[in-house]
């Protein structure tokens, strides 16, 4: 099996989108942004993006079909992976650890407020 060269998987998968989107599922259409070989024996496919959770196996063995007459693979059990970019400002729990904490009240109560214009706010 010979090696599949990044850049040329690449470009057949953007022949293959030009030629049949996938189906959105919902709001948001999948986008497939990149693809390279994962593995040789058998030919594993990654095809990296986003909203690729959705893919229906019909576009799974579109894809699979194409690359295997673009590189002439007939005959071998050819497979496509999906990996999906994790977006790191998603969750809650980033958002928290985050934000600033503010400091206790308890500390603050004794001191004197002091602005632009003096102590306490006072001209």
């Amino acid at each position: 099996m010979a090696k599949l060269a990044t850049p040329k998987l690449t470009r057949v998968l953007n022949v293959a989108i030009e030629r049949q989107a996938p189906p959105r599922s919902g709001l948001i259409r999948p986008k497939m942004r990149y693809a390279h070989q994962g593995g040789m024996n058998p030919p594993i496919i990654v095809v990296h993006g986003n909203a690729l959770d959705n893919i229906p196996e019909s576009y799974t063995r579109y894809l699979e079909h194409t690359f295997r007459k673009v590189f002439k693979l007939q005959g071998t059990p050819l497979r496509v992976q999906y990996k999906t970019a994790e977006n790191p400002f998603d969750t809650e729990a980033d958002k928290e650890k985050s934000r600033a904490k503010p400091k206790p009240m308890s500390k603050l109560k004794g001191r004197e407020k002091e602005t632009r214009w003096g102590k306490n706010g006072k001209k």
